[in-house]
C-alpha cells in the first residue's frame, strides 16, 4: 500500500484525496506525502484552514473567511502562480471542487481531502455535490481512507488471558496474555 501510494504522490496531474472521521490523521498523510515529492524545481503551494504545521520550501495560504479568502478563492489565486502541486485542505463545496478538478485537468498535482468514512463514499460525496462522473474518472487518480489504531494509555492498561474465542475473533496465533483498558 505504501509503494503505491507513492506511485500516485509522484504522479504529474490528478487528484489524490484522504478521507476519514475528525482526527484520523488526513492532514498529517497530506503533508508527508507533499515532504515526500519537495524538492527545488517543484512548486508546491496550499490552502488550509487552519495551517496546521509550517513547511519549509512551501506557500501556505491560511483561509480567512472574514476577508473572503474561502478555499475557493485561494485556489484559484493559487493557480495565477501556476504551481506543481497543489494541496487544498478540504473539499467543502461544489465550487472548491471544480476549481480543484480544473487544476488538474490543466496539469496540476491537486491533494485533498473529504469527510467521508470510505472511499469509495468520497466519489458519492463529490457527485452529489454537482461533480460530472466523467470529469472524476478523468482526474482522481486515488483515494485514500483511513482510521487511526487505537491504543490503551500505559497507565491504564491491565492484562488479562483472552478467551478461544477471542483469539479466533481476530485471528491471532495462541497467546497467553492481552491489554484492556480498566
Amino acid at each position: 500500500l505504501l509503494e503505491q501510494f507513492r506511485q500516485l504522490i509522484n504522479l504529474p496531474e490528478g487528484i489524490i484525496l484522504v478521507t476519514g472521521p475528525t482526527g484520523s490523521g488526513k492532514t498529517t498523510t497530506l503533508y508527508s506525502a507533499i515532504c515526500e515529492i519537495l524538492n527545488e524545481e517543484t512548486n508546491i503551494m496550499t490552502i488550509e484552514d487552519p495551517i496546521e504545521y509550517r513547511l519549509r520550501g512551501i506557500a501556505q495560504i491560511g483561509v480567512k473567511p472574514k476577508i473572503n479568502l474561502t478555499f475557493a478563492a485561494g485556489l484559484r489565486t493559487i493557480l495565477r502562480q501556476d504551481p506543481d502541486v497543489i494541496m487544498v485542505g478540504e473539499i467543502r463545496d461544489k465550487e472548491t471542487a471544480d476549481i480543484a478538478i480544473q487544476a488538474s485537468l490543466t496539469g496540476h498535482l491537486v491533494f485533498s481531502t473529504l469527510h467521508t468514512n470510505d472511499a469509495p463514499s468520497a466519489v458519492t460525496r463529490l457527485v452529489d455535490m454537482g461533480i460530472e462522473p466523467y470529469l472524476l474518472s478523468s482526474t482522481v487518480v486515488g483515494v485514500l481512507a483511513q482510521r487511526l489504531v487505537r491504543r490503551i494509555c500505559p497507565s491504564c492498561k491491565e492484562s488479562y488471558t483472552p478467551t478461544e474465542k477471542e483469539i479466533q475473533s481476530v485471528a491471532l496465533p495462541k497467546v497467553d496474555q492481552l491489554y484492556r483498558g480498566k
